[in-house]
Order: structure tokens, then C-alpha cells, then sequence
């Protein structure tokens, strides 16, 4: 738990310091149960552990800190289902409840939707993964970080000077 004012308490010191490190177009995977995680992470992603989250909870927490990428179509990604789930019609609730979460956030795109393998070699390219206790299938979301007018922050600021 980081004990800091304005930061969500679901944020690990790991997480948090991986968020801030991260640069305009870097990706974050935010995975679940099923995801293999530390398979994918040594090909070069960071591991970070968050075993005991939900990704709706963590995303929530992870969009009040990190700004996406609006130079994109979609700056969130989630994996497709495979053909034979998507023939017994498997419902995915909770891409739902990521929907509501990033148009909460300021996100104006839909849900990007990718391969299951494609999505993992998109992963290995990824900044982080964050292996998460997410028991929903197909709970694995992308995230790609954008950009803050830093100028914005500090134009009052500086123009006392």
C-alpha cells in the first residue's frame, strides 16, 4: 500500500514506480489469472505482482495516474476470443465494465480487439505485465500510455515570475 496523498491505495510502490517510469507510447499489460505472465516477461517485460486485484479495481486505479495515448485509435486493446468461443457465443462482461471505466477517463474509443497470439507477442513488447488474480476469461487488457501538457501544470506557476 503506498501511504501518499492523491494516490490510489491499490497501487503497489512496484506499480507505481513502473507507471512513472513509463514514456509516451509504452504498453502496459494488465493480466489475468490465466495470462502467462512470467512466460511472457522473459522475453522483456517487467513482472509485476498484484495477485490478490481485479483488473476492473486496478484499471480504475491505474487510469487516475496514467494518461492514454490519443494519437491512436484505441489506446486500450483486449484479446478476441478464439473461434470456438466465440461459436458457443461467450459473453465477456467484463469489457463492459473496462468500456465504462475508460470513457470515465477521458477515453473516446472503443475497445480494440486482437488475436489471442498476436496479443501475446504484442505483450512480450510491452513495458510491464501486471499478473493480477482477474478470474473473468479474456480479462487481459493493454494499455498505451500517452502524453500530459506539462506546460498546462506549471503556466500559472511560472507566470509569477
Amino acid at each position: 500500500m503506498v501511504v501518499l496523498k492523491g494516490v490510489p491505495e491499490l497501487l503497489s510502490p512496484e506499480l507505481l514506480y513502473t507507471l512513472a517510469r513509463m514514456g509516451h507510447g509504452d504498453e502496459i499489460v494488465l493480466a489475468d489469472a490465466n495470462f502467462p505472465t512470467s512466460s511472457i516477461c522473459r522475453c522483456g517485460p517487467e513482472e509485476i505482482r498484484a495477485d490478490g486485484l481485479r483488473i476492473p479495481q486496478l484499471l480504475q486505479a491505474v487510469l487516475q495516474l496514467l494518461p492514454l495515448d490519443t494519437y491512436v485509435e484505441s489506446p486500450a486493446t483486449v484479446m478476441e476470443l478464439v473461434p470456438d468461443d466465440k461459436e458457443k457465443g461467450l459473453e465477456t462482461p467484463v469489457w463492459k465494465h473496462y468500456e465504462m471505466l475508460l470513457l470515465h477517463a477521458g477515453c473516446k474509443s472503443a475497445l480494440a480487439k486482437m488475436e489471442r497470439f498476436e496479443f501475446y507477442e504484442r505483450a512480450k513488447k510491452a513495458f510491464a505485465v501486471v499478473a493480477t488474480g482477474e478470474k473473468a476469461l479474456y480479462g487481459n487488457i493493454i494499455l498505451k500510455k500517452g502524453t500530459i501538457a506539462l506546460g498546462s501544470q506549471f503556466g500559472a506557476w511560472w507566470r509569477q515570475f
